[in-house]
C-alpha cells in the first residue's frame, strides 16, 4: 500500500507532503496501480518488502565504510575518477562541486575485479560484496520496470528490463560518503550534491540512517526524505521518462548537508541500457492524440550530452521533438 513516511506531515515551514511507500508483496493489480501512481506523481517511492537480503546490503556498506575510513593518500590510489574509481568533491567534468567523496564503478564484473585491487586490502571480498549487491538490486530494478510496463499496458512487459539485463548494459554503481561536519548549535545546511535528475532508466538508492536527501515535486516544492536503512528508494530516470513519452517524470533531487557528527553513506545503482540502444517512446505510449515528445537518440549520445552540462541544467529539452533549434 502507499502510506506516508515519517516526514510526511505538512508544515508551513517545509511544505512537506506525503512520500509514497510501496509494498512490493501486495496483490498484483493493486501493486501495479500504486507503482504507476507513485511514478506519475513523484517519479519516486520507497520500496518495502523488496526481497534484497539484509546480509547483502550490510556487506557492501561495510566495504564502503572500510574504504572511506582509509587515509587520503590510500584512497587516492583508487582515483582519480575518470570516470570510474575514487573521486572527491569534483562532480563530473564541468566544475560542479559537492561536499562528498565517492566510488564510481561500472557493473561489469571484470571491471569491478580490476578496480578492487586499488580499493580494498582484500580485493576478492570487495568484488564479491559488490557483485552480490549489484545482482540483487538489478533484479529489483527489473521488477519495478516490469511493473511499470504491465501497469501501462505495454504488450511486452520485458521491453525495458531486457535492456538492463543485457550483458552490455551501461549500468553503474556509486557509493557516496558525505563526511561528518563540525558540531554547531546552528543548523547551517550546505549542498552535498546539487539539484539534478538521473539520466539512466531507473535508480535504486539506499542510505544509512543519516538524512539529507530531498526530492522536488512537480509544483517545485523540495521535500526532505527520511532515511530508512532497511529499505530502498526508487527514482525514475530521464530515459524512462522518454520511453513512457513523458507519462512518468524523472525526479529532480539533491542532498543537503547540515552540521552532523556522523557521515552519510548512500549507494546508488543506476540501471542503464547498452550504449548503442535507441531511446525512444514505446509504441504503446504514442498515439495521434499523444504524439512523441522526443526524437530518437542512442544512450551513448544522450549520456554524452547529459554529462556535457552542469548539474541543474535541463538535458531532455535538447531532444524534444519540437526543440527550437530543430525547427
Amino acid at each position: 500500500m502507499v502510506v506516508p513516511s515519517s516526514n510526511s506531515m505538512r508544515t508551513k515551514k517545509t511544505n512537506a507532503v506525503r512520500i509514497p511507500t510501496v509494498d512490493l508483496s501486495l496483490e498484483r493489480s493493486e501493486l501495479l496501480e500504486l507503482v504507476i501512481k507513485a511514478c506519475e506523481q513523484y517519479g519516486f517511492f520507497k520500496a518495502v518488502n523488496h526481497g534484497v537480503p539484509e546480509e547483502v546490503i550490510s556487506r557492501l556498506e561495510n566495504e564502503g565504510i572500510e574504504f572511506f575510513s582509509k587515509s587520503t593518500s590510500e584512497k587516492r590510489q583508487a582515483g582519480p575518477a575518470a570516470p570510474f574509481g575514487y573521486g572527491c568533491r569534483n562532480i563530473g567534468p564541468n566544475g560542479d562541486m559537492g561536499d562528498l567523496e565517492y566510488l564510481l564503478l561500472h557493473t561489469n564484473p571484470l571491471s569491478i575485479s580490476d578496480r578492487s585491487k586499488t580499493i580494498s586490502n582484500d580485493p576478492n571480498n570487495f568484488s564479491c560484496a559488490v557483485n552480490d549487491y549489484i545482482e540483487a538490486v538489478r533484479e529489483l530494478a527489473c521488477e519495478v520496470v516490469e511493473l511499470v510496463a504491465e501497469g501501462l499496458w505495454v504488450p511486452d512487459k520485458y521491453a525495458v528490463s531486457k535492456l538492463i539485463r543485457d550483458a552490455h548494459s551501461d549500468s553503474v554503481l556509486r557509493i557516496n560518503h558525505y563526511p561528518p561536519t563540525k558540531s554547531s548549535s546552528k543548523w547551517e545546511p550546505s549542498i552535498g550534491f546539487g539539484e539534478h535528475s538521473d539520466p539512466q532508466i531507473l535508480t535504486i538508492l539506499r542510505s544509512n540512517e543519516v538524512g539529507g536527501l530531498q526530492i522536488c515535486t512537480q509544483e517545485g516544492l523540495w521535500i526532505p526524505v527520511a532515511p530508512d536503512p532497511t529499505e530502498f528508494f526508487v527514482m525514475v530516470g530521464d530515459a524512462l521518462q522518454v520511453m513512457t513519452n513523458g507519462r512518468l517524470r524523472s525526479v529532480r533531487h539533491r542532498v543537503m548537508r547540515s552540521t552532523i557528527r556522523k557521515g552519510r553513506v548512500s549507494t546508488m545503482y543506476f540501471a542503464a541500457p547498452p550504449p548503442s540502444s535507441w531511446i525512444t517512446p514505446l509504441p504503446k505510449m504514442v498515439s495521434a492524440q499523444r504524439p512523441s515528445e522526443y526524437r530518437p537518440f542512442t544512450w551513448a549520445h544522450y549520456k554524452q550530452a547529459a554529462y556535457s552540462l552542469r548539474l541543474g541544467h535541463s538535458r531532455l529539452d535538447l531532444f524534444r521533438a519540437k526543440h527550437p533549434l530543430l525547427l
